[in-house]
């Protein structure tokens, strides 16, 4: 990759090393390890030094070392966007209307609507027309400090469409991504029942991504009307065997079970638990599984927020994503989704960038490579000239100044820096 790189004289740094020390539980603002005058280096897309500017070692300054001036800027640890939908084609506009009259989710996906309405959009869609559309996504999320993104699937929901959207996201060029085969999104319309889809899944479609490695996890949606706990249990541990992690779309609209099922097989994730009790609270705070929020679905829904301060308190760890998708969350603003966790969920700031970097880590299995910005770890990161203070305050305001991932510069606000 060339010369070794250094950001010197930050005004100022944010290293998230408490947070990480202490896996993403109870994080405080002394853990976000602020700084100021601190100097970074990198080479070959991992961190080699940091410290106090003055304390330079002499080795590295015999070297040439190309510095980037960043005594204005707050620097932090690239965002993990760990649960989007980014991969798809259409708009379902029109059923958020249905929704905000009354309609149920449920019931737009009995009519026809919901996820199969974006299946029958995205089925129809080339390959290509569908690169340059995840591609303008994907951007969208690397101009807000996002280092990596979690891309799902689940809109092809046959072989050939799944696969395509898989190789859209192998193409897609910036952050570190990280592909989720959601094959298990919802029943399509040439599969009889749950049983039958899930067989075809676990026979026909699990064998290639392992053999291929097309995707680096599998995610199931447990809802009434989706998929069950039983047929989603056989599912993912057929998927475990074949090297695959494993996430659930759990307790969103009624306590139905996933949660427990990922405590129990050592899931990466339990995503939404929007329903849970203090009985599944506690079992998740002694597990490592992470609970990912989501509250700007949870707006869009019109439906309760999780019981975070509960969650934080007992001691789980906790990420905070976007869900973006066409229909329940058609919004990539990570700067509303960290206000909603502050105004809604009683979140702390720290905590907020922390579920942001650290807690969304652990929930992609990559916890020791990014999240944080320490020796060793990748040189990930995000530059502002905000105070960190003003981070995740104002809606619709989460721009960088500068942004790199494993050491490549991957989005600046000018070709000057």
């Amino acid at each position: 990759m060339g010369n070794p790189m250094m950001l010197e004289k930050i005004g100022c740094l944010l290293s998230l090393q408490g947070a990480t020390e202490k896996q993403g539980r109870h994080v405080l603002e002394s853990d976000l390890g602020i700084a100021e005058k601190q100097s970074l280096i990198f080479e070959n897309g991992i961190i080699q030094w940091i410290g106090p500017h003055s304390q330079i070692p002499k080795e590295w300054k015999k070297k040439k070392i190309k510095t980037i001036d960043a005594r204005d800027w707050t620097v932090l640890p690239g965002f993990v966007e760990c649960h989007t939908h980014s991969v798809f084609a259409g708009s379902r506009s029109a059923e958020f209307e249905k929704r905000l009259s009354g309609v149920s989710y449920q019931q737009i996906a009995t009519e026809g609507g919901g996820i199969l309405s974006t299946v029958k959009s995205t089925r129809s869609e080339s390959e290509k027309s569908l690169l340059a559309l995840t591609q303008s996504r994907v951007n969208e999320f690397v101009k807000q400090g996002v280092t990596t993104l979690e891309i799902k699937t689940g809109y092809g929901l046959d072989l050939k469409n799944e696969l395509k959207c898989l190789g859209v996201i192998q193409k897609v060029k910036g952050p570190q991504v990280v592909s989720t085969y959601l094959g298990a999104h919802a029943i399509p319309p040439e599969f009889k029942n749950e049983e039958e889809y899930l067989n075809f899944i676990s026979e026909k479609v699990l064998p290639i991504l392992a053999k291929k490695k097309l995707a680096q996890r599998i995610d199931i949606f447990i809802e009434k009307g989706f998929f069950t706990v039983p047929g989603a249990r056989q599912l993912l541990v057929k998927a475990q065997g074949l090297g695959l992690g494993v996430t659930i779309h759990a307790d969103q609209l009624s306590l139905s079970g996933g949660t427990e099922l990922a405590i129990q097989l050592n899931a990466l994730s339990a995503d939404h638990v929007i329903q849970l009790q203090d009985e599944q609270i506690l079992k998740l705070a002694k597990s490592n599984t992470t609970a990912v929020l989501l509250p700007s679905a949870d707006l869009y829904m019109r439906c309760s927020y999780p019981p975070a301060r509960k969650m934080i308190d007992a001691g789980v760890r906790v990420a905070l994503a976007t869900d973006f998708n066409p229909g329940t969350c058609p919004t990539q603003d990570l700067s509303l989704v960290g206000l909603l966790a502050r105004l809604e969920m009683k979140m702390s700031l720290p905590e907020v960038i922390a579920a942001y970097t650290v807690g969304a880590s652990h929930a992609l299995n990559r916890q020791n490579s990014v999240g944080s910005l320490q020796v060793g770890m990748s040189a990930d990161f995000l530059c502002t000239k905000k105070e960190w203070t003003d981070l995740f305050y104002s809606a619709g305001n989460q721009s960088s100044e500068l942004v790199f991932c494993h050491g490549k510069k991957i989005y600046a606000t000018h070709s000057k820096i």
